[in-house]
């Protein structure tokens, strides 16, 4: 952590992450959406969501069940990875396996499963977790990531972002802090660099405020809906082809300027 958060260097743009991909149609944090989503022009990578499975794999879940999603009752706690497989939850493995390497990723764990997740993800991103964030609401899942991997970048996920939530990630030894997004102003911005942390932001599904929000500096955002289709362009640069296509300029936090 440094006195005080550095700007992003020229031509670093705000990364537009898809939230839990594209689910438009389709189930999200499945394979399915997040290939849809890397394929929409200006979406730099995406955001998931991780649980534990039964036998302690790492799998995609938002929720602790399967009900909103899938329709069905069951937990995820409760079932196998390959049960889950079954029912449409793929696993972090398989999502890896699918997703170029050049996406950006936001891996948000639900619990703390930063144990199990860690070598899952070092295997394809490696030691250093390239062009990727390891985040949580959970501050045992932050302080877990941090001891088992210093060098990793990490967001503590806060409701709000004011001097509490600041405090919090500064004392988890956190390099960002990501938060509602109707809670992010000039303000908040320049009380979290100040303390040594990137501000990233979630969800927002409507254009204009994601050029309110690159313009007060805001490092990534969480996007759905007409925000995803319009990011590329609202965030800061022009539309590309999509993540799949190029791939993300990541800043992080964690990184120096060039020369600096």
């Amino acid at each position: 952590m440094t006195a005080g958060a550095p700007s992003p260097p020229a031509g670093r743009r705000m990364l537009v992450l898809a939230h839990r991909g594209d689910a438009r149609g389709r189930p999200e944090n499945t394979v399915h959406a997040l290939v849809a989503a890397l394929a929409v022009p200006g979406c730099d990578g995406l955001e998931i969501d991780v649980r534990a499975a039964r036998d302690g794999t790492p799998v995609l879940a938002h929720d602790e069940t399967l009900h909103r999603v899938f329709g069905r009752p069951e937990r995820v706690a409760d079932l196998s990875a390959a049960e889950l497989a079954d029912a449409g939850v793929p696993t972090l493995a398989a999502v890896l396996a699918a997703v170029p390497v050049d996406a950006f990723l936001d891996v948000e764990l639900k619990e703390d499963v930063a144990a199990a997740v860690l070598p899952v993800l070092r295997a394809v991103r490696g030691a250093d977790l390239a062009n990727a964030v390891v985040s949580s609401f959970e501050e045992a899942a932050v302080a877990t990531m941090r001891r088992l991997a210093p060098r990793w970048p990490v967001w503590l996920n806060v409701l709000a972002l004011n001097d509490d939530a600041i405090a919090d990630a500064v004392r988890l030894g956190a390099d960002g802090v990501a938060a509602d997004e109707a809670t992010i102003d000039a303000a908040g911005v320049a009380a979290a660099r100040a303390a040594g942390l990137v501000v990233a932001a979630w969800t927002v599904r409507h254009v204009p405020r994601l050029a309110e929000l690159a313009s007060l500096g805001v490092t990534a955002v969480c996007v759905e809906d007409d925000a995803l289709d319009e990011g590329g362009a609202a965030a800061g640069g022009a539309a590309g082809g999509g993540a799949a296509a190029g791939g993300a300029t990541a800043w992080t936090g964690d990184e120096e300027e060039d020369g600096a």
